[in-house]
């Protein structure tokens, strides 16, 4: 970064993913949209003008080349990642990298290894582990509020249809990777005990990927887990914290805005409100700014092993479910 402590973001891609981090940096006064990059350099042109991006680049290679990115965000599918997070790497560039992360734990460990041998920062860019709920949620269930935990349920659906990247294997198609991994991460965000036992049931779509399953953990210090996720329905999005004396119901995990606490047989004590967003994902852009300033390879709010762990548990319910990517081989 320059002495005016500006984060310059290169967006690596120009689909709606890539425009809601365009959307964000706008709203930033710390970090900025400052270059996009694409295959084509007509695409990339057509998305600077659109949101006010200063350079646009025709190939990934030459966004990276540019000495005053200081973040590269990698905004492609996940069937993607790993080339370009490589690429970036080797270019010395510091990396956000979209969830899914990587297609599998293989690619993961190899990025992850790269990035530490090269002291290079890496993060993935799982946003709801980079807002304040985080710690508000924390917050409530270490002061008692709900008694001690014993049971949490979260689901998130949505009605994608056709789309390729939830149907193709190529590129890292279902549930899974594109919606579970929010679930996994909510439950490890709160509840980080050792999983001491996983299980989980898919319903396939006819080109053999996950559309909607159903995943219980049990984990080492009591907790049971029960995580929906579907790319075929339109779910209630709804995670809920069960105590011994009371519960907490978070309205959406994909982006949570309000935490009800309630108390003995249910009743309603409080709406806690999250604070004033621009997108959601500025907290994660904020948060590998400092880590940048403050020399550190990965980020505080998800560290590499972190990752790691969510990846390889992925990766066993997809062996389990007969679920493969080309890259699986």
């Amino acid at each position: 970064m320059k002495q005016d402590g500006i984060l310059r973001v290169g967006i690596i891609g120009t689909g709606w993913i890539a425009e809601k981090a365009a959307i964000t940096l706008r709203g930033l006064a710390t970090c900025e949209a400052y270059a996009v990059g694409s295959r084509s350099q007509q695409k990339a042109e057509a998305f600077a003008r659109q949101w006010g991006i200063g350079r646009a680049y025709g190939s990934y290679a030459a966004l990276m080349a540019d000495p005053d990115v200081d973040l590269v965000y990698v905004g492609t599918p996940h069937s993607h990642h790993y080339e370009v997070t490589r690429e970036a790497l080797l270019a010395g560039k510091p990396c956000l990298v979209e969830k899914a992360f990587m297609a599998n734990c293989r690619q993961a460990e190899e990025i992850v290894s790269l990035a530490r041998e090269r002291h290079v920062f890496l993060a993935e860019a799982i946003w709801t582990r980079y807002q304040p709920v985080v710690g508000m949620v924390r917050h409530l269930l270490n002061s008692g509020r709900i008694g001690t935990p014993r049971l949490l349920t979260a689901t998130l659906g949505y009605s994608m249809g056709e789309k390729p990247r939830i149907m193709r294997p190529d590129l890292c198609g279902g549930a899974l990777l594109d919606l579970g991994v929010y679930a996994l991460n909510f439950v490890r965000m709160f509840f980080p005990a050792d999983i001491v036992s996983i299980d989980g049931q898919c319903v396939k779509s006819a080109t053999g990927m996950d559309i909607t399953e159903a995943i219980t953990l049990v984990l080492s210090d009591g907790m049971l887990c029960n995580l929906q996720s579907s790319a075929a329905c339109v779910g209630d999005n709804i995670g809920v914290i069960a105590g011994t004396d009371g519960n907490l119901i978070i309205d959406n995990i994909n982006n949570p805005q309000k935490i009800t606490v309630n108390t003995h047989d249910r009743q309603f004590v409080e709406d806690i409100h999250v604070p004033k967003q621009i997108t959601g994902y500025e907290y994660q852009f904020e948060a590998c700014r400092q880590a940048l300033i403050d020399g550190l390879t990965e980020p505080r709010e998800m560290p590499h092993e972190e990752t790691l762990y969510i990846m390889s548990l992925m990766d066993g319910l997809r062996q389990k479910w007969g679920v493969r990517y080309p890259m699986d081989d």
